[in-house]
């Protein structure tokens, strides 16, 4: 049976509102969870993938600062907040189906990868490899936002490395995020 144009129209006029925005963060939160391993990874395909289409670059910013500062997983805070603000709770739903769903199934191959390859040398080489590659992408999704923040002030500078002294001598990273929000209260008004 052939199917006109009229006949997909009227077929896609029937999906809910909003749907496929629903679509969208889902495969965008399956896809960054798909090809990274932990939260702060995310954050550059993230960038690349919400901002300016689904939010600002401040509003991501305030996400990513807010899953920073809250406990729990980052991957799944992030696609709370920015499900929730581009698609409500559905959007939320789906957000956080895209983000579980490639964790979750690729845990169980690792698992069963390393039960099986756990003493090669190839294995533990590899483990190595990914290191840097993580710390570079972590690298450069700092910088952009980092450059992002109304240029390099004194006061941004001055908040980045009083945070890195913090965090050097052992302050927790919720404390951390709060004591630079409280100095961009007072210095940024």
């Amino acid at each position: 049976m052939k199917t006109s144009g009229m006949d997909i129209q009227q077929s896609s006029d029937k999906l809910p509102p909003g749907f496929g925005i629903w679509i969208e963060l889902f495969w965008i939160f399956f896809k960054t969870n798909l090809f990274t391993s932990s939260g702060p990874a995310s954050v550059g395909f993230l960038y690349r993938d919400v901002v300016d289409h689904l939010m600002t670059e401040a509003e991501f910013v305030e996400a990513v600062g807010f899953s920073n500062f809250l406990p729990g997983s980052e991957a799944l805070k992030l696609a709370m907040f920015i499900g929730f603000d581009a698609g409500g709770y559905p959007g939320t739903v789906a957000a956080l189906l895209g983000a579980i769903l490639p964790p979750t199934a690729s845990m169980l191959v690792v698992m069963l990868v390393l039960q099986k390859f756990q003493n090669a040398s190839w294995m533990q080489g590899f483990i190595h490899g990914t290191v840097p590659a993580v710390a570079m992408l972590i690298s450069v999704a700092a910088w952009k936002m980092f450059r992002g923040s109304d240029g390099f002030q004194k006061r941004t500078l001055l908040i980045a490395a009083l945070s890195l002294i913090a965090f050097i001598l052992g302050a927790p990273t919720p404390l951390v995020l709060l004591g630079g929000g409280l100095l961009g209260i007072l210095w940024f008004r």
